[in-house]
Order: C-alpha cells, then sequence, then structure tokens
C-alpha cells in the first residue's frame, strides 16, 4: 500500500511539474489524455475493425473506428448528407503509428472479429492471422 501511495504521489508531483513548463504543457497534457483513454482498463479508444481502401483505391487494410467527426468536419463532410466514421490506421508492426481518416460509412466494411485480434494480425505482419480466419494455403 505504502509504494502504491508513494508511487501515485510521485506521479502526481511529475504531472504538476510538467504542467508548469509553458510550451511542454500543452503537448504533455494532449499526449497524456489520448494515452489515459488507449490505454486505461475501462476505455474503448478503438471501437469496430473494419476494413477499409487504403492506401489507395484496389487496395485494402484494417482500421479502428475511433468515433464520428464532428464540428468543423461534420460541417465539410456533411454535403453528401451521409454518414462518415474517423478511423485509425495503424502502420505495422508498429501501431503506435498510423493515420486518421475520415472514410464514409458506406465504404468500410466490420470485420467479425475483436479489436485484439485485428491488432495481432497487424503486429504480426499478417502471419498470425485472426481465429475466424483460414490461411490462404489451406486445402480444407
Amino acid at each position: 500500500i505504502a509504494s502504491n501511495f508513494v508511487g501515485r504521489k510521485l506521479v502526481s508531483w511529475g504531472d504538476a511539474l510538467v504542467s508548469r513548463i509553458p510550451v511542454v504543457r500543452s503537448i504533455y497534457s494532449s499526449v497524456k489524455q489520448v494515452s489515459d483513454t488507449l490505454f486505461s482498463e475501462s476505455g474503448n479508444a478503438f471501437r469496430t475493425a473494419v476494413m477499409v481502401q487504403w492506401p489507395h483505391a484496389g487496395a485494402r487494410t484494417i482500421g479502428f473506428v475511433t468515433g464520428a467527426p464532428s464540428g468543423e468536419l461534420a460541417r465539410h463532410l456533411d454535403a453528401g448528407g451521409e454518414e462518415w466514421l474517423s478511423v485509425y490506421v495503424p502502420t505495422t508492426p508498429n501501431p503506435t503509428g498510423g493515420y486518421l481518416v475520415m472514410v464514409r460509412k458506406s465504404d468500410c466494411i466490420e470485420l467479425d472479429m475483436s479489436v485484439d485480434a485485428a491488432l495481432k494480425y497487424i503486429v504480426s505482419m499478417g502471419v498470425v492471422a485472426p481465429p475466424e480466419q483460414r490461411p490462404l494455403n489451406s486445402k480444407n
């Protein structure tokens, strides 16, 4: 209990210290907010695994729905009356880097796999196939 209390106190002091540095404060608070959302046990930053055309027509990749564009973005995208999604397209084998793209909902194919299975597939560069998927060279 004492080590948890001491550890939390040290982290709290570190946060307070970084919050006082003008340029670092804005960057740190943004990164902290994102990391708290992504890595919290109760968070659902990645809601659904989808397949989208990326990086060009005819190519497909796995992405993760993170929400829907709102505000100024939604105002510009709503011109056609279609629903749009914010989709995070991770890079492989390091999914912490990637691209945020806004995609028409009709252009997204919702995958019947968990977010964890999709992340394993991405990190393994396609070697570890999701349980629901059979390898391409299967003879059955």
